[in-house]
C-alpha cells in the first residue's frame, strides 16, 4: 500500500442531513426544511401553499425552485420532513465525535448551515448562538486531533433568499454569500484550515435533460445560477486566503465516471460531451479560472445568454481553488441507441452495465471507475485531490443482540480503497478520503433513514420514530483497523 504518511482518513456528513434542531436557537429555515421524504421510486417534493390556500407539492432541486405566482413555501401538517430532526447531531455532537475518534479519524468533513448563522441569509450580524455551536464542534474535534474539513454551502440556501430574491439565479446572492464566507473564515480562523466552497456544484446542470425533461428557460436559469456560484466561490477563495494564508480551499464536484455503451463513434462522442457538461465544465472554471472553449457549444445548444461582467472574468481568474475534491459513488453508460435494459433508481439513468452489480437504489458498484476518475482528473488539473464522499447506501439488519453485520459495506470500501491505492501508485496526489455518512443520516436523494451508509447505526426510522441511540456496526471496527494501519490492513 502506498498511502502517504499524513493521509487524512475520515468521514463526511452535511448539516441539513444530520444536525436537526431546524428551528432552535435562532436558526432560519432552508429549502431542505420544506422538502418531504421520498424513496427509490418516489421523488422528494417541496411543499407550498398556493394563492388560494391549497396545499401543494412540487418535485424540484436546490436552486431550481419556481413556485406559481402568489404561492409561498410552507411546512404542511400532513407531511413528514426528515431533515427537521436529522439524527440530532446538534445535541449529540460530543458523543458522535468521540466515536469518530475511537475509529481514529484524522479528519471529519461537515458543513455549516448558512441559515443557522444568518436566518434570512441577508443580515449584517450573524446569529451568535450559531457561531457558538460551530466553534464548540470545531474545538471538540481539535480535542481529539481531528482536522475539520468544512463545506460552506451544502444544498441549504436560506429559504428567505429563495422567496425574496429567487435564489442563485439572482446576482445579489453573491454579495450575501461573500458576507457569509467572510464571517466563517474570520470567526473560525485557527480552528479550520480545509474548506470547500459549494458541494457538488455541478449538480445544477448535470441532471438537465438527463434525469428530467428540461426547457430552454430551465437551461438559462441553471447556467446563470451556476455562474453566480462560480463567482461567489472565487470570491470566497480570495477572502479565505486574505484572512488566513494557511487556508486550503477546494471545489467539490459530483464525480460520476461515464463510459460509451458501444464502440459506435456517436456513443464515444456523446460520452465525451457528457464529461464536458457534467464534470469538466465546473472543474475547468474553478481550477483554470476561465470558461472552456466547449462552453459556447453548451450554451448555444439551448440558447443560453449569460450575464457575465468583465469583473466576473477577473474574479474567476484570481479565485482558483487550491485543491480538487469530489464525491464518487458509481459510474454510468452513455449511448445514442435505444436502451433495452435501463437502470432504475434515484439519480440514476441510462443503460445498465452488464459487467457491474447494482445497489438496491440502482447505483453501480465500480471501484475501477474511481481509479479512472482519479487519474483522469489529476492529469487534467495537477492539484491535490480529496475523495470527500464515497459509500454504500444499504439496508442494515439489527440482530437480537444489537449487532449489525455489514460485510457488504466492508467489501465495498475495501475495493474502493484498493482502487485509490492503484491511482496513488500511478502518480496521483491523493491526500484525503472521507467516507460518506460515516454515521447514519437522512439520505439527500430520497430522504430515507433506511438507506444507511454509516459505520455507526442510529436508531431513527423513516416514520420519524426512534431513540437516536448510536451503535457501532462491524464496519466500525474494520475501518478502525484500516486507519490504524494507514490502509495496510484491509482484511
Amino acid at each position: 500500500m502506498s498511502f502517504p504518511k499524513n493521509f487524512l482518513w475520515g468521514g463526511a456528513t452535511a448539516a441539513n442531513q444530520c444536525e436537526g434542531a431546524w428551528n432552535e436557537d435562532g436558526r432560519g429555515p432552508a429549502l431542505t426544511d420544506v422538502t418531504t421524504g421520498g424513496s427509490v421510486k418516489e421523488s422528494r417534493q417541496v411543499t407550498y401553499i398556493d394563492k388560494d390556500g391549497k396545499h401543494c407539492k412540487i418535485v424540484t432541486s436546490e436552486g431550481q425552485v419556481q413556485l406559481p405566482e402568489g404561492a409561498h413555501f410552507a411546512c404542511l401538517d400532513e407531511c413528514l420532513y426528515p431533515n427537521h430532526d436529522g439524527i440530532d447531531f446538534y445535541h449529540h455532537y460530543k458523543e458522535d465525535i468521540k466515536m469518530f475518534a475511537e475509529m481514529g479519524f484524522k479528519t471529519f468533513r461537515m458543513s455549516i448551515s448558512w441559515s443557522r448563522l444568518f436566518p434570512h441569509g441577508d443580515e449584517e450580524t450573524p446569529n451568535q448562538k450559531g457561531i457558538e455551536f460551530y466553534r464548540s464542534v470545531f474545538k471538540e474535534l481539535r480535542k481529539y486531533n481531528i482536522e475539520p474539513l468544512v463545506t460552506i454551502w451544502h444544498f441549504d440556501t436560506p429559504l428567505y433568499l429563495i422567496e425574496k430574491y429567487g435564489g442563485w439565479s439572482n446576482r445579489k446572492l453573491i454579495k450575501f454569500f461573500d458576507h457569509y464566507a467572510r464571517t466563517v473564515f474570520t470567526e473560525f480562523k485557527g480552528l479550520v484550515k480545509y474548506w470547500l466552497t459549494f458541494n457538488e456544484i455541478n449538480n445544477t446542470i448535470m441532471g438537465l435533460g438527463l434525469f428530467y425533461e428540461a426547457k430552454e428557460e430551465d437551461y438559462q436559469r441553471a447556467y446563470q445560477h451556476l455562474h453566480h456560484q462560480f463567482v461567489a466561490s472565487a470570491h470566497a477563495v480570495k477572502i479565505g486566503h486574505e484572512i488566513d494564508s494557511e487556508n486550503k480551499i477546494g471545489c467539490m464536484i459530483c464525480g460520476i465516471t461515464s463510459y460509451p455503451a458501444t464502440c459506435d463513434p456517436k456513443d464515444v462522442l456523446a460520452n465525451r460531451h457528457q464529461w464536458e457538461k457534467s464534470i469538466f465544465y465546473c472543474g475547468d472554471v474553478q481550477c483554470f479560472g476561465k470558461y472552456p472553449t466547449y462552453a459556447k457549444r453548451l450554451w448555444d445548444e439551448h440558447n443560453v445568454k449569460l450575464d457575465i461582467t468583465e469583473q466576473d472574468l477577473i474574479d474567476l481568474k484570481e479565485g482558483t481553488v487550491d485543491m480538487y475534491t469530489f464525491s464518487y459513488y458509481m459510474s454510468s453508460l452513455i449511448t445514442t441507441h435505444e436502451i433495452a435494459d435501463a437502470v432504475g433508481g434515484n439519480f440514476t439513468t441510462g443503460a445498465r452495465n452488464e459487467y457491474l452489480q447494482y445497489s438496491d437504489w440502482g447505483w453501480a458498484f465500480d471501484p475501477d471507475g474511481l481509479q479512472y476518475y482519479l487519474e483522469m482528473i489529476y492529469d487534467r488539473y495537477q492539484r491535490p485531490l480529496m475523495v470527500v464522499e464515497n459509500g454504500l447506501g444499504a439496508f442494515d439488519t439489527v440482530e437480537e443482540d444489537g449487532t449489525i453485520h455489514d460485510d457488504y459495506r466492508i467489501d465495498y470500501y475495501r475495493d474502493h480503497i484498493l482502487a485509490m491505492d492503484k491511482a496513488i501508485n500511478n502518480g496521483v496526489d491523493l491526500i484525503a478520503y472521507t467516507t460518506w455518512g460515516c454515521i447514519d443520516l437522512v439520505s439527500a436523494g430520497t430522504g430515507e433513514m433506511r438507506k444507511r451508509y454509516g459505520f455507526i447505526y442510529v436508531d431513527k426510522h423513516d416514520d420519524g420514530t426512534g431513540t437516536m441511540k448510536r451503535s457501532p456496526k462491524d464496519s466500525f471496527y474494520w475501518y478502525q483497523k484500516v486507519i490504524q494501519s494507514n490502509g495496510q490492513d484491509l482484511d
